[in-house]
């Protein structure tokens, strides 16, 4: 394990039974709250978006906005925030996507995204994948490409990576953690 992972792990809180029985909660607001650790994590995930060629970091509502936007700052780069259905004023684009019982929708500005750029996608947890998959649905048609998909963690269990990697198409998927 590296410096940097026992770090990020370190400051990582487990949670039992939240937000319900039998789930083990990973908190990681003891991670921001330590200016090293989430500099480290912020640096972590700006290298990443450096080595993607990426000039725009999209964020997932709502933990990839506290990740994503130090990220965009830090590298040099804009960064967009994807929301939940009806958050956006104005021109949206927007990706329905099922969920385990029933159905989410995801939104972007029209006008944020366009052919050339090319999207890093920051979140804080891959789970499942489906609002990351929906994610790259949407920055494709907004005409962009995405260079790539970038979490604190993966929960390897879930098989959000193996959802992912098709609809990725060759952009990298990286994980500072796995568990």
């Amino acid at each position: 394990m590296t410096d940097i992972e026992e770090l990020l792990l370190s400051r990582i809180r487990d949670v039992a039974d939240y937000p319900e029985p039998g789930v083990m909660f990973k908190d990681i607001t003891p991670l921001l709250a330590d200016p090293a650790a989430f500099t480290a994590l912020t640096d972590a995930l700006a290298a990443v978006a450096a080595s993607t060629g990426a000039t725009k970091v999209v964020g997932l509502e709502a933990r990839g906005f506290i990740l994503g936007a130090p990220v965009a700052v830090r590298a040099g780069l804009g960064f967009i925030p994807v929301r939940k259905a009806g958050k956006l004023p104005g021109a949206t684009l927007s990706q329905a996507y099922d969920l385990e019982y029933g159905s989410a929708e995801i939104e972007v500005h029209a006008e944020d995204l366009s052919s050339g750029d090319r999207v890093l996608i920051v979140d804080d947890v891959l789970a499942t994948g489906g609002t990351a998959e929906a994610s790259i649905e949407l920055i494709r048609r907004a005409g962009a490409e995405v260079a790539g998909l970038t979490v604190l963690m993966e929960l390897g269990f879930l098989g959000g990576r193996a959802r992912l990697e098709p609809a990725l198409a060759g952009a990298p998927l990286e994980a500072l953690l796995v568990v």
